[in-house]
């Protein structure tokens, strides 16, 4: 049976991950070394493992509300409030969802009709486009580059808004790049934001891993509260990945309606997982500064290294990867992860993968202990020491 003639053209038309796309390659090789997937290498705190194993003891297997459990609702909301200075109330303006991944598709699906446009830095996250494209939705890159930091501008904006534009998605800190914009980088793009009634879906999942200052949402900034959809979740702060747990915090209006879509297609996200989740957002903030510290350092080392070796390095301010810059080898950014995979047995992944931007770099994670990092970075030295 030919089922390729039943598939939705949208679907068809998506390339695969360029994520996945090279580490096919390398899940059944021997010996290698990577420095490639952006999960922590920490596991899930201890007391937030503990009342996920007694919440299944218990019994606790249920369905949830639609929206989550309360308590966990009113747990966000005071984080949100300690942290970042955001009034949300826990029973209209903040839903649950399977991971931030969930959170992004319903903002998506929720705002766009087809044709509708989406502003989206680049590079960044690999599932935004894809996301846009199967809403019918069309996304437009806005290009960054290291000379201003990987942060867009509102001439940036501005370049790419037309009368279709419907939201920008404002990735930071950033994934691939580490780039975080700071207040003031926020309140100039405000103005053409508000003058083209654009909305935002504010990704912040690596909120919580930022190392120059505090972070700062777009939303705690005068006027952005109600045209502001943040997301946020424990997957990175608090290394939950597999809890998949996210969520979405703004106005009731679109709350309501993405709830909407979330009831007939997931209804909720696990009971247990809620239930770890509002023990670790009670009492294990002295774990997300031990792991945030023990990132900076690693953080610290990895930039010095690369540096090292003659490469232009982008010192990232949040997240945990980096961005180098390989243009000084000759390679594009394919075969140069091609070749120090095949060479030297290292996995990082091509800069090209997070958007047409991203060429010329490659992302390399250091969610990774110093050891292996110290490891890795030899090797690559040695293969950046033949080309450059």
């Amino acid at each position: 049976m030919n089922t390729d003639k039943y598939i939705s053209d949208v679907v068809k038309n998506i390339p695969p991950s360029g994520i996945r796309k090279f580490f096919d390659l390398v899940i059944n090789a021997k010996d290698i070394i990577s420095l490639g997937v952006g999960e922590p290498d920490f596991t899930t705190p201890w007391l937030i493992r503990k009342e996920g194993i007694e919440s299944l003891d218990s019994g606790k297997t249920t369905y949830t509300s639609n929206l989550g459990l309360i308590e966990l609702r009113i747990a966000i909301s005071q984080f949100l409030k300690n942290h970042y200075q955001l009034d949300y109330d826990p029973d209209t303006e903040i839903m649950i969802t399977v991971g931030a991944s969930e959170a992004i598709d319903l903002a998506l699906r929720c705002l766009l009709n087809d044709g509708d446009e989406v502003l989206i830095p680049e590079p960044s996250y690999v599932s935004y486009a894809p996301c846009v494209a199967l809403t019918r939705g069309v996304p437009v890159y806005v290009p960054t580059d290291d000379k201003n930091d990987f942060i867009i501008t509102p001439d940036d904006i501005k370049a790419k808004i037309t009368s279709r534009t419907k939201a920008l998605i404002l990735p930071y800190p950033n994934n691939p790049t580490g780039a975080i914009m700071k207040k003031d980088d926020l309140e100039k793009i405000i103005d053409v934001i508000v003058q083209n009634d654009i909305i935002v879906i504010s990704d912040e999942i690596y909120s919580e891993l930022t190392y120059d200052g505090n972070h700062v949402s777009i939303a705690s900034l005068p006027g952005m509260k109600e045209r502001t959809i943040v997301i946020n979740g424990f997957s990175k702060a608090f290394a939950m990945t597999g809890w998949r747990l996210g969520y979405i915090a703004a106005a009731h209006g679109f709350i309501e309606a993405m709830n909407k879509i979330h009831q007939y297609t997931t209804i909720c996200a696990p009971i247990m997982a809620q239930l770890a989740a509002i023990e670790g957002l009670k009492k294990c903030e002295s774990d997300i500064v031990k792991m945030r510290n023990t990132y900076d350092l690693r953080r610290k080392l990895i930039v010095k290294e690369f540096r090292e070796m003659g490469l232009d390095c982008f010192e990232p301010k949040g997240a945990f990867y980096i961005f180098p810059s390989i243009k000084k080898t000759g390679l594009s950014s394919e075969e140069f992860c091609h070749r120090l995979l095949r060479e030297q047995k290292i996995a990082v992944v091509p800069g090209n993968a997070f958007g047409p931007s991203g060429e010329g770099f490659i992302r390399v994670s250091y969610a990774y202990s110093i050891d292996k990092i110290t490891r890795a970075t030899e090797r690559i030295k040695n293969f950046v020491s033949k080309l450059i």
